[in-house]
């Protein structure tokens, strides 16, 4: 098993350490752009092979594609982050060009591959990838829902004080400040209901928290997160590599699903090794619904912005 992670910033490295921690491949590559970032990052990441007991072979390059070749899934983080005061609509320009070059030259090289898009603005830099590209719809994955449901947990962790692996908690929707969608209706504590431990109050403030998420950690940061985005991304990845049929949250292109046609945008699928496999059909009620469809009109607006490029 062959993966690549283009990108070897802050998500990408820290990607590419949690897949070889968990030993989901026998070979890693890492590529970027700046000469020798992605090398170094590479041979730092084999020294702990001794130390942390994995075995996975692991190179960097400058930019040489022809390293990929044969890749079973690639994870493309390339791309600006956001700064703070940046919306990730702000980055439309810039990545969707970075973007649609990483996706060619890894299609040159492994025509085959999966791809999981991690650069922001997440929902529309998978559509552009799957439009651009033309590869089979379940080929291309947007990771988003993923990290936005981790958010959701934590926010939900901080106000319970309980164990974040005792919640069951998904968002949906658009990969944005405001047009993700938490679903507390659906959301469980132990299969106890979350509308029956917390208050309308406290839950407005659980999602209003988890919507400015990532608006919150770049205000602190100075630029966006790492440590949960590159391990969403490798939680999306294992279930590909190991055929888990889990369940997440993530963009993928929709054909009448939830109402909604020709647009990528985050929704629960079953994720195998052939990539996502099933769209599960949450059966949002009439509110639900009406939010989702606002979701998706913000995702086509940004979507429109490609045709300006």
């Amino acid at each position: 098993m062959k993966v690549t992670v283009v990108g070897a910033g802050a998500v990408g490295a820290t990607c590419a350490d949690n897949i070889v921690r968990k030993e989901i491949c026998d070979e890693l590559v890492i590529v970027d752009i700046l000469e020798g970032y992605a090398e170094g990052k590479a041979l730092d990441l084999q020294q702990c092979s001794s130390l942390l007991g994995f075995d996975v072979h692991i190179t960097g390059t400058t930019g040489d594609y022809s390293r990929t070749e044969n890749s079973d899934i690639v994870v493309i983080t390339a791309g600006i982050p956001r700064k703070p005061g940046m919306t990730r609509e702000d980055l439309i320009g810039t990545n969707a060009g970075i973007v649609k070059t990483v996706a060619d030259q890894i299609l040159k090289y492994s025509p085959d591959t999966i791809l999981v898009v991690v650069a922001n603005p997440m929902d529309t830099m998978t559509y552009h990838v799957l439009k651009s590209t033309g590869l089979p719809k379940h080929k291309v994955i947007g990771m988003g829902g993923a990290l936005d449901s981790a958010r959701f947990k934590t926010n939900l962790q901080k106000m319970l004080n309980c164990s974040q692996n005792d919640l069951q908690a998904t968002v949906i929707g658009g990969h944005g400040d405001t047009t993700m969608i938490p679903l507390t209706r659906l959301t469980t504590l132990n299969n106890l209901p979350i509308t029956d431990v917390l208050t309308r109050d406290q839950l407005d403030k659980v999602i209003a928290d988890t919507m400015v998420g990532g608006a919150a950690l770049t205000k602190l940061l100075g630029t966006s997160a790492w440590y949960a985005p590159g391990a969403a991304a490798t939680m999306v990845l294992e279930s590909i590599v190991r055929n888990k049929k889990k369940i997440f949250p993530c963009s993928v292109y929709l054909e009448g699903e939830y109402g909604q046609e020709d647009i990528c945008i985050g929704v629960p699928v079953i994720l195998g090794k052939d990539g996502w496999e099933e769209i599960i059909d949450l059966k949002l009620n009439a509110e639900e619904q009406e939010k989702f469809n606002q979701s998706a009109a913000a995702v086509r607006k940004m979507n429109a912005v490609l045709d300006t490029l």
